[in-house]
């Protein structure tokens, strides 16, 4: 049996149709070709699933300057903005910056991403891990860059940029308690994901430090559909409550629905606060108080920290926390 043939720069120039030096040139980032002719050579190398010679750029002394992030499903708003505004840091710092969504989290998909990376040989690697899962532990052994996680630390061996979850939710719950209200209960996100267990363990503590039960919460999906079908229940159980702290924005949306459907007004009969603050939260009925995540801080620190990193490659593991706000609008009142 005939061994396969092996891809060439040729065969990239070929499928492109560009010359062998113009793919080249994509290959060493070099800024003379135009951008639509980048993106016909980057295709036909990931259709042919070329791979370039990572000796044979180390030997030239070059850097790619090609920063890599591996996204998981990117359909919900914090991980979309994540993605966003590192592009664009990156960008103005002069890197390359490209996403790998993978949309099943297992050993086999992170492989596959680890791979398509390799091909592009890319300095460094960002990795934004939404749920909890052991696969993100092997990364180390996969890895011959450096590796950074965004969002959450499921490794401590490994660098980290995130927004501090749980002080949101701290943020979010002593709000209503600062308001009169003492039966808080919780939408919460799927526990399995990190930014909800996070936020659920805020509302929690919180709760706890002021001597009240954390004694109702149930878990969303972060839909809005979820977010209705979960105060519906709510409702349905007669739980006796007055504020309640939603675990995203477009829940809350939801929520809003439900009650209203109800009859029970926003805030005057329940108060409600949510998370993430979309730019659609300002114009909810009644507009919407909730917790501001910055994402453009979040991509500065990590771009910034994962080139000192590249410049330093002895520089030690650093985790760094950004802590939210609390954007107040009117859909919280004092509890009478």
């Amino acid at each position: 049996m005939s061994q396969a043939r092996r891809i060439t720069m040729n065969d990239v120039a070929k499928k492109a149709g560009v010359s062998y030096q113009t793919v080249s040139r994509v290959i060493n980032n070099h800024p003379s070709v135009a951008v639509e002719t980048r993106y016909r050579v980057l295709d036909a190398i990931n259709e042919l699933g070329y791979e370039p010679s990572r000796a044979a750029q180390n030997l030239a002394g070059r850097e790619s300057r090609t920063i890599g992030a591996v996204a998981f499903g990117l359909n919900d708003y914090g991980p979309s903005q994540i993605v966003i505004n590192m592009e664009k840091v990156a960008r103005d710092f002069g890197y390359d910056f490209l996403i790998y969504n993978v949309t099943e989290i297992s050993r086999g998909g992170v492989m596959a991403a680890i791979r398509h990376f390799n091909r592009w040989q890319v300095d460094g690697l960002f990795i934004i891990p939404p749920t909890i899962h052991a696969v993100y532990t092997d990364l180390v052994s996969m890895c011959n860059y450096p590796i950074m996680y965004i969002g959450a630390t499921p490794d401590p061996r490994i660098p980290s940029v995130a927004i501090d979850q749980k002080r949101g939710s701290e943020l979010a719950t002593e709000y209503l308690i600062e308001h009169g209200h003492r039966q808080i209960v919780e939408i919460s996100g799927p526990l399995d994901w990190f930014h909800a267990r996070a936020r659920h363990e805020g509302w929690r503590t919180t709760m706890k430090k002021h001597n009240l039960e954390p004694q109702y919460s149930i878990a969303g999906d972060w839909s809005a559909a979820s977010g209705y079908c979960v105060a519906q229940q709510l409702l349905t159980d007669t739980m006796p409550m007055t504020g309640v702290v939603v675990a995203n924005d477009q829940m809350a949306l939801g929520a809003l629905r439900a009650f209203h459907e109800a009859g029970w007004r926003v805030p005057e009969d329940i108060s409600l606060i949510g998370f993430d603050n979309i730019p659609e939260a300002a114009y909810f009925e009644p507009p919407l108080t909730t917790i501001q995540q910055n994402f453009k801080q979040l991509a500065l620190q990590s771009i910034e920290l994962m080139i000192d990193i590249l410049k330093n490659r002895d520089a030690h593991s650093n985790h760094a926390l950004i802590v939210p706000e609390l954007v107040v609008r009117a859909s919280v009142a004092p509890s009478t």
